[in-house]
C-alpha cells in the first residue's frame, strides 16, 4: 500500500550532482533547509530523451523566479553525473541541455527516487515527479504523472507561490489575488 508523503517531513537525500558551472558536487535537502530555502525537486526519466530537455530547459529559463522566492530547483534522474555533464555540453539543437543555472542531481543508486515513489523498479528509471518541500523539510506537495507528458513550469511557480501565503487559496489562484 502506498503511503501519504504530504505533510510529512520529506525523506532526506544527499547526491552527486552537476552543478551550473559543470563542477561535480554534491546537494542535500539538509543544506537547503540549513540555508531557509524551498526545495523544489524533480524526477525525470532519462537523459538523451526527447520531453526531459524540453521541461529541464524551461525551468531553467525561470530558475530566477524561483530564487526570487527562495527556492532552490534540483533535476534527478538516474543517470550518473557523467552522463548529465555529456548532454549540458550537448548544444540544444542536438537535444542537448546547453547550459543550466541549477543542478542536475544523479540516483544511480535508486534510493531516493524509491523513497520519494518514482521509481519505475523494472526499467531502472524514474516516473515525473515534482515535490516541493518547505524549509522546515516538509513535503508540502506532490504530483507524479506518465513519463509522455512534460511539467508545467507556470504551474509549479504558481503552487509554490500559493504554498508560501500560508493561506487558503482557492482554484484557479493567482499570485495577487487574495486568499480565503
Amino acid at each position: 500500500m502506498v503511503e501519504r508523503m504530504v505533510g510529512k517531513q520529506a525523506p532526506r537525500f544527499e547526491m552527486d550532482a552537476v552543478m551550473p558551472n559543470k563542477e561535480f558536487k554534491k546537494v542535500s535537502l539538509e543544506e537547503n533547509m540549513k540555508n531557509g530555502k524551498w526545495t523544489v525537486l524533480f524526477f525525470y526519466p532519462m537523459d538523451f530523451t526527447f520531453v526531459c530537455p524540453t521541461e529541464i530547459t524551461a525551468m531553467s529559463e525561470r530558475y530566477g523566479e524561483f530564487q526570487d522566492l527562495d527556492a532552490e530547483v534540483i533535476g534527478v534522474s538516474t543517470d550518473t553525473i557523467h552522463t548529465h555533464l555529456a548532454w549540458i555540453n550537448t548544444d540544444r539543437q542536438d537535444n542537448g541541455l546547453g547550459d543550466l543555472h541549477y543542478p542536475l542531481a544523479a540516483d544511480t543508486n535508486h534510493v531516493v527516487s524509491r523513497e520519494y515513489g518514482v521509481l519505475i523498479e523494472e526499467e531502472g528509471i524514474a516516473l515525473r515527479g515534482l515535490f516541493i518541500i518547505n524549509p522546515e523539510g516538509e513535503l508540502m506537495y506532490q504530483v507524479v504523472f506518465h513519463n509522455n507528458i512534460g511539467r508545467d513550469v507556470n504551474e509549479t511557480l504558481r503552487v509554490l507561490q500559493a504554498l508560501q501565503t500560508g493561506g487558503l487559496c482557492p482554484a484557479n489562484w493567482k499570485p495577487g489575488q487574495k486568499t480565503l
